[in-house]
């Protein structure tokens, strides 16, 4: 990724999952003076029922009257909540059948960064946090009762940062950007929207990266218009320079149409200037760079640009939950990208090669502050390996552990406590970076460096894995002026017997993002696969069945 994207980068979103469904669909008429402005009337949409919204969770008037008279910090809210679930016909906004919901995610870690950036305790709310941990951690046993509670509380946390933040005026919260969608909506309405309320509106700090990929939402656009709706088929071989075929011309020309060549031409020859424009291509893509023309390169051309189109919509709204930036120094992560960034004073100084979670072990979209570098590290095997791993492996092999470089240091619920020691073996590798969260992940060294090479690298329990972990750690420990943290230093330092913890003197912020579309450095908008399927699960949701929509 580039500077571009991240800079704007105290990020103030959660998801996971991350990532918010909040396209541009329904008018929240959210005041938060009235200022005796004239206030339309709210009416209830009885049309949004269970069969025409991707939600069948809805609560009555009553509770959410009953709701207010317990919670005196949101009655001043009173209108606000009516006329928000009046519309949605009282459809929960942060939960739907599937469970809690991306944009309360992002919701969550939008308060929690701003109570620890702005040290404003007052958007701190003990029951809310208590119910969302809850919620997460055991989602297939909280009562009905909490998950309403907590639907309310997040509406009325949502109503609480948008006063203080867009205090003054009478807002309309369609303006905002934050819009949480009723029924499913046809894509040109969504697109008429989207450029009606061009760069979001005056009240949102957008970046510069918002507006870069806004620019090619228009872009794309038009070339929806252009571009070639068959498909191209696949080679029966691989299509080097020099090599023809009469799919050629057609590649050229949809290269072309993308920007990847600059002159178009009908001939059914892989000559050189092709070679450069599919590598070019191949790496928006995030292809393996070679020249090659196969199936994987075929099956990104064939992409609809409607599809792209709704890729590109679904990124806007991750965007659009980026706080203005605090502070210029970052670590990030690009979860779909495979890759970490290294951000100072706003630019990207280096990056590398990561390992992530795999489909039935997402790691976690959040951030928070590095804080530790751990040298030599224990692995201290979470029960579920233990359970799953360990065990069956002590089971068939006695001295499985003694193999391992583990041991066993007591017990709990039943099962033994496992730790592995350090070592070149050690599954954390030589050196762990910790950022405290409720979520066990860290960064961490690996032995299986290999693993690296793969185009696709989600292998990993939910942690990440990084590629060159003894450069990150001279990188963040370059500003102790106390220790002089040379090559031979931390080499020694990754080789002991027993783990080294070391406090950073300046903690870090580091981002876990999803962003399977971006402009990047060079201009170029890059798409990457929906790994963990959170746009298949956004999309299913926001959008009709339609094929395409009408420009």
């Amino acid at each position: 990724m580039n500077k571009i994207i991240y800079s704007t980068l105290s990020l103030k979103w959660y998801s996971f999952r991350a990532i918010t469904i909040a396209l541009f669909i329904c008018l929240i008429n959210f005041v938060t003076s009235c200022n005796n402005a004239k206030i339309k009337e709210i009416f209830r949409d009885t049309t949004i029922t269970s069969f025409t919204s991707f939600n069948n969770l809805f609560f009555d008037s009553a509770q959410l009257q009953s709701f207010l008279n317990n919670q005196p910090n949101f009655k001043k809210f009173a209108s606000q909540y009516s006329d928000f679930y009046k519309q949605r016909n009282y459809e929960y906004a942060w939960f739907d059948s599937t469970g809690i919901t991306e944009q309360a995610a992002n919701l969550m870690n939008l308060l929690n960064n701003s109570i620890a950036h702005l040290q404003d305790s007052s958007l701190f709310n003990q029951q809310l946090n208590e119910n969302y941990q809850k919620i997460i951690q055991n989602k297939n046993h909280v009562s009905k009762q909490t998950i309403l509670q907590t639907e309310l509380l997040l509406t009325g946390e949502f109503f609480t940062y948008a006063a203080q933040n867009y205090s003054g005026s009478d807002i309309d919260a369609a303006s905002l950007g934050w819009f949480i969608p009723r029924k499913k909506v046809n894509l040109t309405a969504l697109l008429d929207s989207t450029i009606k309320y061009k760069n979001g509106g005056p009240y949102i700090p957008l970046n510069s990266q918002y507006n870069l990929l806004e620019d090619y939402l228009e872009k794309y656009m038009r070339l929806q218009k252009t571009y070639p709706t068959d498909t191209i088929p696949y080679p029966k071989q691989l299509l080097k320079l020099k090599s023809a075929s009469p799919i050629i011309a057609d590649i050229k020309n949809r290269l072309y149409l993308l920007g990847d060549l600059p002159t178009n031409d009908s001939t059914e020859t892989f000559d050189s200037s092709l070679y450069v424009g599919v590598k070019h291509f191949q790496k928006r893509m995030g292809l393996l760079e070679d020249g090659v023309i196969g199936k994987n390169l075929i099956e990104q051309l064939n992409v609809p640009i409607a599809e792209r189109i709704k890729q590109i919509l679904i990124n806007l709204e991750r965007i659009r939950w980026m706080p203005a930036e605090t502070d210029s120094n970052y670590v990030l992560v690009n979860i779909p990208e495979y890759k970490l960034h290294v951000f100072a004073n706003g630019k990207e100084l280096f990056n590398m090669n990561v390992i992530v979670g795999k489909t039935t072990n997402n790691t976690v979209i959040f951030n928070g502050k590095l804080k530790y570098i751990v040298f030599s590290p224990y692995w201290n095997v979470p029960p579920s390996i233990v359970q799953k791993e360990i065990l069956p492996g002590m089971k068939k092999d006695p001295n499985y552990l003694a193999k391992n470089n583990m041991e066993i240091t007591g017990t709990s619920n039943g099962l033994p406590v496992v730790r592995q020691r350090p070592g070149p073996k050690n599954s954390l590798g030589l050196v762990k970076f910790l950022f405290p969260n409720n979520f066990d992940i860290y960064l961490h060294d690996t032995p299986n460096h290999e693993l690296f090479d793969a185009t696709t690298r989600t292998f990993s329990h939910g942690c990440i894995r990084i590629s060159n972990p003894k450069k990150f750690a001279q990188y963040l420990l370059s500003a102790d002026t106390a220790t002089v943290y040379t090559s031979k230093v931390l080499d020694s330092l990754m080789h002991l017997p027993k783990e080294k913890w070391v406090t950073l003197n300046t903690p870090i912020n580091v981002y876990i993002v999803y962003f399977t579309a971006w402009v990047d450095a060079n201009g170029q908008l890059n798409f990457r696969k929906d790994i963990y399927r959170h746009d298949a699960k956004m999309k299913e949701k926001l959008f009709t069945k339609e094929e395409k929509p009408n420009f």
